[in-house]
């Protein structure tokens, strides 16, 4: 295959399903709550994941590493998927979720200055107030505009938060204890504790109903398939070529991607301050991920 294909066309499908994520979200929430719909999504990814392990005869880390997976998927599968999930159940638009939580590359840059001692550039900087503006700028419309702004409290944005700073610990934990993992292994740890912290979630805070409607079922099996497999495995094979840095500089076109897809098919709007603050915040973005931060020397 030429490497034009994992060096572009692989790892943009790849954001494209990551972008489709909050698609799915939307369509499977009205027949589920989060939690109850999150746990049965891990617990059939968990199924797959295991003949997967089987069949390619992963390695299991020992118990030390398997405690730091848990962690890492406690944060960036329980928070973040859990967030993501009530924020779009409570009416957040799925575009700006998306748009929030594509923030993530700004606050792992400024956790890893907290944490690893990385150094940032002053475009990185410069992209993260942007970022931060541009969002504000979406809020700024969407809370202040009854006929754009759609039904969601502003607490709903705690939501959304929250998922940010789960992804965005998550991934420096991973990068400081998670390093060198098999990963179809390491997945299945991490969706493991992720599972737990749902059905913890679902049996003290829902009421587990479920309406399996078809439309749910198809929401269901693309959330499993198209994001929890087919995304890991088309990761795994872009790490194995070495293109995964790929992955993060396309990274920040998942919220104008969302955005399109919820205009698409549900209408969702955005106003001309909202686009504005939406191109900013997207160019914010690509300003860290394009200028990775550098290691202090030690």
């Amino acid at each position: 295959m030429p490497p034009i294909y994992y060096s572009f066309f692989v790892p943009a499908l790849f954001v494209w399903l990551w972008s489709t994520g909050f698609i799915g979200a939307k369509y499977g929430l009205p027949y589920a709550e989060p939690f109850t719909l999150l746990l049965i999504r891990m617990l059939l990814t968990l199924v797959l994941l295991a003949i997967l392990a089987v069949a390619m005869k992963s390695r299991w880390p020992g118990w030390r590493g398997a405690g730091h997976l848990a962690i890492t998927g406690l944060l960036v599968q329980g928070t973040y998927l859990g967030g993501v999930f009530y924020a779009i159940d409570q009416g957040m638009p799925s575009g700006l979720v998306s748009l929030i939580v594509g923030l993530q590359p700004l606050v792992t840059a400024l956790a890893a200055v907290l944490i690893l001692r990385e150094s940032v550039a002053g475009r990185q900087w410069l992209g993260l107030v942007m970022g931060l503006a541009g969002v504000a700028l979406v809020l700024a419309e969407k809370l202040g505009s009854g006929a754009n702004g759609g039904s969601f409290s502003p607490v709903t944005i705690l939501w959304a938060g929250l998922s940010l700073i789960g992804i965005s610990l998550g991934t420096v934990y991973q990068k400081r204890f998670g390093t060198g993992v098999d990963l179809i292994s390491g997945t299945m740890i991490q969706y493991t504790a992720a599972a737990a912290f749902f059905a913890i979630g679902a049996f003290t805070l829902e009421t587990r109903h479920i309406e399996w409607t078809v439309q749910f079922s198809l929401a269901l099996g693309w959330l499993v398939f198209g994001l929890s497999v087919s995304a890991i495995l088309i990761l795994m094979w872009l790490i194995r070529r070495g293109a995964a840095s790929q992955v993060a500089s396309l990274f920040y076109l998942v919220p104008p991607v969302t955005a399109l897809e919820a205009f698409i098919l549900f209408n969702e709007r955005l106003g001309p301050l909202a686009i504005a603050g939406g191109v900013v915040a997207v160019a914010g973005v690509a300003l860290v991920v394009t200028g990775g931060p550098r290691p202090l020397n030690r």
